[in-house]
Parts: structure tokens; sequence; C-alpha cells
């Protein structure tokens, strides 16, 4: 008999029974909302869900240290018959988890890939004009972006998107810089950071909220083995290669580093760890 069998079939179980579970009809809990002087994160979103997705450690910079945390929209999909619902349901999500939300323009930015940056310079051009305008107000202490090879072409595109915006705040603005990654994974994250069991549980019930999406394709169910899965490559790709994965169970992958003299500099010598209840003081100084 192989005694992992009835593992994986209690998983499937699992999966089977979350797929009725109910997708954004369901109460909103009472949330405090952050002081208004607070320290800001701002989360450059390329697509509706992305905010929630890699939203691990902007989830614990709001509720452990209390900062304000906002999504920016860079777009709101590429179907244009879906982005007013993409929106709403957008809303919805950053309510359910307690974000802030931006939208660049009223669908969204258009083009942003490294193609339309080449083809369309004018329309580019706009673009960076208007996330800079978004940095300049927000002044942010914190940004969330894709990495630079994140696969998608609208990732990929937002990266440099951001990257070209930061430049134009001025040589004295600076900033924690943390990019993030889903469709392609990162070759040299720098940061492994820790979701507890009710983090991971509010972000997948925020991610619910992007009904339409959820019903095409339920990777919201699918969510934690791939937080999982990021504990098993984060082990070596952020301690070290034969190093010993932490006793995580959830975990997020980041690359931080600092936007400062125009340019992007390191700040760890060497990968690192977040254990849930570790002090993000550390790491985002007030």
């Amino acid at each position: 008999m192989n005694p992992y069998l009835s593992f994986v079939n209690d998983l499937n179980a699992v999966i089977d029974g979350a797929r009725h579970l109910p997708l954004g009809d369901f109460p909103l809990p009472q949330r405090t909302a952050p002081a208004l002087d607070a320290p800001c994160a701002l989360i450059f979103s390329p697509h509706p869900d992305d905010e929630v997705i890699i939203g691990g450690l902007p989830l614990r910079l709001a509720r452990e240290l209390g900062w304000r945390v906002i999504n920016v929209a860079v777009t709101q999909g590429s179907n244009r018959a879906r982005q007013a619902e993409r929106l709403r349901e957008l809303e919805a999500c950053c309510a359910a988890i307690g974000f802030g939300l931006v939208q660049t323009a009223p669908s969204g930015l258009e083009g942003v890939t490294v193609k339309a940056r080449a083809a369309e310079s004018k329309a580019w051009e706009q673009s960076v004009a208007r996330i800079a305008a978004i940095l300049s107000e927000h002044q942010p202490r914190a940004i969330f972006f894709p990495h630079d090879d994140d696969w998608n072409g609208t990732h990929i595109g937002t990266h440099h998107l951001v990257v070209e915006a930061l430049a134009r705040p001025g040589p004295a603005f600076t900033c924690v810089a943390v990019e993030t990654e889903f469709w392609g994974d990162m070759r040299s994250p720098n940061l492994m950071v820790e979701s507890s069991t009710a983090d991971v549980a509010d972000l997948i019930a925020a991610l619910s909220f992007h009904v339409g999406e959820v019903k095409r394709n339920p990777y919201h169910i699918r969510m934690p083995a791939w937080l999982m899965d990021n504990v098993r490559r984060g082990g070596e790709l952020v301690g070290g290669q034969g190093g010993a994965a932490p006793d995580f169970r959830f975990a997020t992958l980041y690359r931080l580093r600092r936007w400062q003299n125009g340019r992007l500099e390191n700040v760890l010598e060497r990968g690192e760890f977040i254990a849930s209840g570790a002090d993000l003081k550390r790491w985002f100084a007030t």
C-alpha cells in the first residue's frame, strides 16, 4: 500500500470542495483605515488580480506596520469589453483586502509592452508621465512592480514603464523598490517572505472577487500550492545552493533593492528569509 495515496486523495478532495466556495459573495470584514500620514506603498499591477497574487508582503506592511497600501491599476486587461467589469471586480477585491486603488486612466493604460514602447513612442511617453505623476503625488516609501523577465508582455512592459517613471520625480527621490514575480520566475530573488494562514486565506478570498477571471481558470484555489512551492524554490534561490529551506508553509519571493541616485541599487548583502511575525521595520524602517 502506497503510504502517500491517502495524502494525495485528501488533497484532491480539498481542492474539489474549494471549487464550491463562493466567489466574492460574502460579507466584507470591518477594517481600520490607516492613518492619513502613514507611510505609503504602491503596487503597480499589470492586470487586475496581480495586487493580491503578489500581495503577501504588502499585506503584512499594512497589517503589521500600519502602512497605506495602494494598488495602481496599470491596465484593466486587454479585453476591452471586460474592462469596466474588471474595474468593478478590482474595486471589490481591494475593499476586501484593505488596499487603496488608483486608476491610471478611465479604462487603464494601453500598449504597456516592450513592442509598443518601440513602435508607439508618443503613447509610451504619456504612460510614463502618468506613472511619474502618481509617484510624485503619493511619494511612496516602497513600490512593488514586476521584474524584467516576468514572461507576460504586459508584466515586462510594466517593469520598464515604472523604471522609466522613477527617474522623473528627480534625483532626490528614493524608495524601497521590490520586484515581484508570477508568470516568470526570478533568477535572483533575495527575499522570501512568509505569510500566515490567515493572511493567505484573506488573499485568496479577495482574489475570488475577480469573478470573471477565476470562473474561467480557478487559479485562486491553486494559489496555496504556488505559495508552498515558493518555499521549495526560495530555500536555495534566496538562501543559497545546498541550503535548508526554512520551516515556512506559505511564502512569496521578491527582489528587494532601493531606488536612489537615479538607479536601482542593492541593499542586501545576501538573500534573507522573513518569517511570519518577524519585525518588518528591519527592512522597512519608517
